[in-house]
């Protein structure tokens, strides 16, 4: 395979990657929307809004579940792995334990 075969594979992974999180978003707002209907409706506008705000739970864990693949997509985490990363994670891999050597002889 050649270097332009991986750079293409990696290019197409990470706008896979992108096009994903901009999908997760309007999930994430779709069902918040939705979240927030159900409770204005039950118990939000007939006590006056002073009812427990329990849709902040479920919003709360997509924010966070949102933040982490927008880091994978766009962020910090994106980092590509060469071929000397995988040629030294190799070298560990196969690298023999040493038999411990008694000193105190």
């Amino acid at each position: 395979m050649s270097d332009t075969d991986d750079i293409r594979t990696a290019a197409r992974a990470r706008l896979k990657a992108r096009n994903d999180f901009k999908v997760m978003l309007a999930v994430f707002a779709v069902i918040t929307l939705l979240l927030l209907a159900i409770w204005f409706f039950s118990t939000g506008q007939p006590s006056g809004f002073t009812a427990y705000f329990w849709p902040v739970w479920p919003i709360l864990g997509m924010s966070i579940a949102a933040i982490f693949v927008g880091l994978d997509a766009y962020g910090i985490t994106r980092r590509y792995i060469s071929e000397e990363d995988v040629d030294a994670e190799i070298a560990r891999m196969t690298k023999k334990p040493t038999p411990p050597t008694d000193s105190a002889a």
